[in-house]
């Protein structure tokens, strides 16, 4: 069905009622969860690893399946939610996220975990579209449809903050499988409650998915980010830049794939509206800094202060707190500064708490850490709050799925991107630091050990007995630090950029107002009259 409820030109825009604002709620559930189960497995690994005992290589599968499967589906389920219903989409994406939860935490072989995990990622794709494109269906006031999404971002930021922390309390009494259980009730209640609250929408002129392009599409991200991530553990490859080549290849065939379809895949002209090319670029640039400097800061807590898993998730609190805070203001803001400038500023003041977490030292670096994540944090929150908000209002009603799709896409790129250039740059500084320090007594095999990662050093130091094993241990951490403030510098040259591009592009670009579908929809008919 189309959505009979967009006002007409020149009326004022439908306020939503209070069942739209419980459909809201509901729909960040999964959100919730989605974000989740990208940190919650991480400290089940040394319980699963007695009971399943996999093999290096599917230990790293069982960790990197999920997020790789969300990120190649998220422009094909963004697209299919467009054809065969938004919410219908998310149901089905509900009903078997639930079950393969239930499959996860059941299994009895690292294969069936592995199978659980893929199929949860292929579930877990079809969430951040349907429900970011069910917002604009849901909320067409400007002012309300920006609530809805500083919601649905912060519905994220929580569920990243509380994955470690529910998995930490379930595995403190139950078995590792108990981690994957949490998304079940929520996924009913999804299931009970959608079809109830949640408004329908598709294409009524959308033609069949093609699977060529689906394919396409799917080969081209896995391998773009699998050859990110090999950067990114193990340095620039053979193994790296085959898959990178690959994924580059395909993408290439995609594109001009969707240029001569008649129903693409992806609509190219998207890319031609100022506003969602220049929201995209901010919103990519934003993941790059928040994920790469995410992982930097989870190695400084636990390897260079040595604080527990669990201490070290609640001294990320501040980072997760400022994003809700952030993205609950942001809005309210909005209100009296345009969108552009507030996000410019946000931005500038979080390169400055970069700036702050790159005085972080070895050893009193909580304090620095605590405002540098909260600055950032609270700073950038308005941009992916916003872009968010111009990326679904600057696309035509019937392609939102695909720009939400999109949307998350480079997110997830972007995300990917950030994780291996400034952990390679990081891990150049801390090897020729490494390679500085004067360590007497120290093997060489122990001595190489070391300088692969701090994780390395950690271990070797623990073989060595006395002064030697303290001085390796410290020397690593001091380099660690150094590759450490590298990576902040970096991340707050990167935000000066974005905040640059924010005032460059979006400033002249301007957002949709709230008639913008139906002015479109005007438009093309009189060039069909014409």
């Amino acid at each position: 069905m189309s959505d009979d409820s967009k006002p007409a030109p020149g009326t004022a825009p439908t306020r939503a009622s209070r069942r739209e604002w419980i459909g809201l709620a509901v729909i960040s559930l999964p959100c919730v969860v989605y974000s989740m189960d990208l940190t919650v497995l991480d400290l089940a690994i040394p319980a699963l690893s007695r009971e399943l005992m996999p093999g290096s290589a599917q230990l790293l599968w069982i960790l990197d399946i999920y997020g790789f499967m969300v990120a190649g589906a998220l422009i094909t389920m963004g697209t299919l939610g467009d054809r065969i219903g938004r919410r219908r989409l998310l149901l089905i994406g509900a009903a078997a996220f639930g079950l393969a939860s239930l499959v996860a935490a059941s299994s009895r072989s690292a294969g069936t975990l592995i199978a659980a995990r893929a199929l949860l990622g292929l579930a877990g794709a079809t969430l951040a579209p349907s429900t970011l494109s069910l917002i604009r269906n849901m909320f067409h006031d400007p002012g309300e449809r920006r609530v809805a999404v500083s919601v649905w971002v912060m519905s994220y930021s929580v569920g990243g903050a509380i994955g470690p922390l529910v998995g930490g309390a379930l595995l403190e009494h139950f078995r590792w499988g108990s981690v994957f259980l949490p998304s079940v009730p929520v996924m009913v209640l999804l299931l009970i409650a959608g079809p109830r609250l949640l408004p329908e929408y598709r294409d009524p002129d959308a033609g069949r998915l093609d699977p060529s392009s689906a394919g396409l599409s799917l080969v081209a991200i896995l391998a773009v980010i699998y050859g990110l991530k090999r950067i990114a553990e193990h340095g620039v490859g053979p193994a790296a830049l085959g898959a990178i080549s690959a994924g580059l290849a395909a993408g290439t065939i995609f594109v001009r794939r969707q240029a001569r379809l008649d129903d693409p895949l992806i609509d190219l002209r998207l890319f031609r509206v100022p506003a969602f090319r220049a929201s995209l670029t901010v919103y990519g640039l934003a993941c790059f800094v928040a994920f790469g400097s995410y992982v930097a800061i989870a190695q400084y807590l636990q390897l260079v202060l040595g604080l527990s898993p669990l201490r070290a998730g609640l001294w990320m609190l501040p980072w997760s707190g400022g994003f809700v805070a952030g993205s609950l203001l942001s809005p309210a803001v909005a209100r009296r500064v345009p969108a552009p400038q507030l996000m410019a500023i946000g931005l500038l003041a979080g390169a400055a708490g970069f700036v702050v977490l790159s005085r972080a030292g070895a050893t009193a670096g909580l304090a620095a850490l605590g405002v540098g994540t909260l600055l950032f944090s609270l700073g950038s929150a308005p941009a992916f709050t916003l872009a968010n908000d111009m990326i679904i209002a600057s696309a035509p009603a019937e392609r939102v799925g695909a720009a939400a799709g999109i949307s998350e896409t480079a997110a997830e790129l972007g995300g990917a991107l950030g994780i291996a250039v400034l952990g390679s740059a990081g891990t150049v500084v801390y090897r020729m630091r490494m390679d500085a320090a004067v360590l007497p007594g120290v093997p060489v095999e122990l001595r190489t050990a070391a300088r692969g990662t701090l994780g390395g050093a950690v271990s070797a130091a623990g073989r060595l007995p006395g002064p030697a094993g303290a001085a390796l241990l410290q020397a690593a951490r001091d380099a660690f630090v150094r590759s450490f403030s590298l990576v902040a510098i970096l991340c707050a040259a990167i935000t000066v950029l974005a905040a640059v591009a924010v005032f460059t592009l979006l400033r002249y670009s301007g957002a949709p107002g709230p008639h913008a579908d139906a002015e479109r929809r005007d438009e093309r008919e009189r060039t069909r009259s014409g």
